[in-house]
């Protein structure tokens, strides 16, 4: 009897996805719901921290940029190896320690530690979104997926709500808006220590099965069964289903120099195809541009309408870009076109939108034209990068979309890590805020020159091979009355 009970609570537990996904949504409610978040640039240069504007330009937030690349190549091969779920305990801890400093430290060489932290915690964030897929079946990829990315958008617009409430309303000082998002990042830490440990990943630990009889019966296990001896053997992908009894083949599977094969492997296979290679091109660039306008957009705001001098609306702006940044992803599902024809001339148009919004909030005076300009601006790459996604992901197996997200991801990081060292750090250029951002809508314009260009060589090559497939058709209609011609003289 506790046999059979043991057995059926195992297949429950198995089967049943609703327990790890509501414990992943709580984490990324709770380390998303921050209110303090699109008030920062104002807490830092007031009175609690008393920064400069060029510390935090030039000296803070580039580190965090910095830590973010350094972070995110080992995060994301060991993220794999551990299993996902000691990578997300260590995101809670890098938020509860970023939150902590932010409340309690002080001077400009604590902030670039603070900023270290954070951009760890960024670089965390790939467990997030990979852990789902190791503990649930694939026929509930989809909905949870969309539970997992809907619930950070619906908490991050919460917290600017509730932030912009706080101080317009109620005149909270901005120390106990990050006290609110302590609390709240801490309840998301708790949150991870009852997720279940996942028993396999995506390349490190393959999902295992009982052993195929004839492979029991008819091999036994030498060296020469060893998928290293198998010339038919190839990649991760084709190695033996094996138990857990079987050591030896676990140690291959597990070895290092198999996995990044198949990695490299997969890497080549996937940009061979120009379509994937060219989208991802567009991800790595305008990604890089999205990152920086991100964080620096709150100290051009603060230039164009000081903090201390005014009411600062960046709380209702940021649930306003935020809101209508998941109603455009949304209609990307709704949209019917031939995305291998349009798609690049799409990209070109979108990033001229993204660099005329860039430009009117940089050679504007008026803080609500900037104010409109970011929502547009932010609305419109999140309404691309959907499609990105989509064009990615639609051919590729759940392992090679992890890769090209973080191949592109890193391409993104290092092309950011150059842009802020030459035009922000100190150490660089370091230019003033209206300066960097005359230069962010410029990198946007260059990017839909490539993509118009891109845009037109795609359509005038679909018209030739239109024109090629159409000529043979006329031809044969007319030949059809010589040959029933033929056919009636030779009957």
């Amino acid at each position: 009897m506790l046999t059979c009970c043991k057995g059926s609570c195992n297949a429950a537990k198995s089967n049943d996805w609703r327990y790890p996904t509501v414990l992943l949504c709580a984490f990324g409610f709770f380390s998303m719901m921050r209110p303090s978040e699109p008030f920062l640039t104002p807490y830092l240069v007031g009175p609690v921290k008393n920064l400069t504007t060029k510390q935090v330009t030039n000296e803070m937030l580039p580190v965090w940029t910095y830590s973010y690349l350094a972070m995110l190549f080992p995060v994301f091969v060991v993220t794999d190896y551990l299993r996902y779920k000691p990578i997300i305990v260590l995101q809670g801890l890098s938020y509860i320690t970023t939150w902590i400093m932010l409340l309690f430290a002080q001077g400009i060489l604590a902030m670039q530690f603070l900023e270290f932290f954070f951009g760890t915690a960024s670089a965390a964030e790939v467990a997030y979104y990979a852990y789902i897929y190791s503990v649930v079946s694939s026929e509930h990829y989809q909905k949870v997926t969309s539970y997992c990315r809907s619930v950070t958008l619906i908490a991050y617009t919460l917290g600017s709500i509730l932030g912009q409430i706080l101080v317009s309303v109620w005149n909270v000082p901005y120390f106990y808006l990050n006290v609110i998002a302590l609390v709240s990042v801490s309840v998301a830490f708790l949150s991870t220590i009852p997720l279940p440990m996942p028993k396999r990943s995506m390349f490190f630990h393959r999902k295992r099965t009982a052993k195929i009889p004839s492979m029991e019966n008819d091999k036994p296990k030498s060296e020469n069964s060893s998928p290293q001896n198998n010339p038919d053997i190839t990649n991760c992908s084709q190695l033996p289903i094996m138990s857990d009894g079987d050591e030896d083949l676990e140690k291959v599977e597990k070895n290092a120099i198999v996995v990044l094969a198949k990695l490299w492997s997969d890497f080549k296979e996937c940009y061979s195809s120009p379509r994937i290679f060219y989208w991802s091109i567009w991800w790595a660039l305008a990604t890089c541009g999205y990152n920086q306008v991100i964080n620096y957009i709150q100290l051009l705001w603060d230039h164009v309408e000081p903090s201390q001098n005014s009411t600062v609306y960046n709380g209702g702006v940021e649930a306003v870009s935020t809101f209508v940044s998941a109603g455009t992803s949304f209609a990307v599902g709704y949209i019917n076109l031939d995305w291998s024809i349009w798609g690049e001339i799409a990209l070109g148009i979108f990033s001229t939108v993204n660099s005329g919004a860039l430009f009117a909030i940089d050679l504007s005076n008026n803080i609500w034209i900037c104010y409109g300009g970011y929502v547009v601006f932010k609305a419109t790459y999140m309404l691309l990068i959907t499609i990105a996604t989509f064009q990615i992901a639609v051919n590729l197996s759940i392992e090679r979309y992890a890769l090209l997200f973080g191949i592109n991801t890193f391409v993104a990081l290092l092309l950011q890590t150059i842009l802020t060292f030459i035009v922000v750090d100190s150490r660089g250029l370091g230019l003033d805020i209206i300066t960097q951002f005359l230069i962010y809508g410029s990198y946007f314009a260059a990017i839909s020159g490539l993509f118009f260009i891109r845009g037109i060589y795609t359509l005038i090559q679909h018209g030739q091979k239109r024109k090629k497939q159409i000529a043979p058709e006329i031809k044969g209609n007319t030949a059809i009355p010589e040959d029933e011609k033929g056919k009636a003289e030779e009957f």
